[in-house]
């Protein structure tokens, strides 16, 4: 009885777990370019369990890890021309006081000092590691789908589109922001969209109906262990007046 309470406490404790990422998808339904998350489960079997063993087939519920869906957002026309989707695969890199991040939030907008930044402030590299500072005589900012930029006094560099070998690794670092330990990979056929923004891909349907599932399973498990719970009660007081 006290493994049947066990197991239901850890399906519980994952399924908390659960419960948080599908509200943080669904607090980020509206952030730009928000990738959505879903949590990773797998059977653990009792180690010590063999065939002699009366746990044999005691198994316990373990969440291992999430995994970030990478499919492409709605793509949305602003018009604004430092507005830029990415298109496929790619993130932009991004210069922060903590290193370099990466993001595909590509709602840039120019600082007081004319540079190329993000909404929240970090300045925008390029493929030759700089950023780029517009002056007010510059005219009209065109960004090609390379993400060359060019002016009216001619090109003023390219954004940097970079990929990882495994995207799944990338770690959230709060503004909308990723890190990574793995090198850099420079994205074969870039494909930006000047005056677009990429949007969330969270499916807020579906999100609604994992938080339900999710729910009633949780309270379906609190009724066995309530359950279980009884039963090693009423053996314990069997067995206190049989004594």
């Amino acid at each position: 009885m006290d493994n049947a309470l066990l197991i239901g406490l850890s399906r519980q404790t994952a399924m908390m777990r659960q419960m948080a990422v599908i509200a943080n998808n669904l607090t980020n339904m509206n952030t730009t370019a928000y990738k959505s998350e879903s949590m990773l489960f797998d059977e653990y079997v009792m180690p010590n369990a063999s065939e002699q063993s009366p746990d044999k087939k005691l198994s316990f519920v373990q969440d291992y890890g999430q995994m970030r869906d990478l499919a492409d957002g709605e793509m949305k026309t602003t018009g604004n021309p430092l507005d830029i989707a990415i298109a496929g695969s790619g993130m932009f890199k991004v210069q922060t006081p903590t290193g370099t991040r990466y993001t595909r939030n590509g709602h840039l907008q120019l600082d007081a000092t004319g540079q190329l930044v993000t909404s929240n402030g970090y300045p925008v590299m390029t493929t030759a590691g700089t950023n780029v500072t517009f002056a007010a005589d510059d005219g009209q900012i065109t960004i090609a789908s390379d993400g060359t930029i060019t002016t009216d006094k001619g090109q003023r560099g390219k954004i940097a589109l970079v990929d990882f070998a495994n995207m799944q690794d990338l770690q959230n670092d709060g503004e909308n922001l990723t890190t990574t330990t793995q090198a850099e990979q420079p994205v074969a056929n870039p494909r930006m969209i000047q005056g677009s923004i990429e949007g969330s891909n969270v499916k807020p349907i579906i999100e609604m109906t994992n938080m339900i599932a999710v729910s009633r399973s949780y309270e379906s498990t609190q009724s066995l262990i309530e359950a279980a719970d009884n039963m090693r009660r009423q053996a314990i007081s069997q067995i206190g007046g049989a004594v």
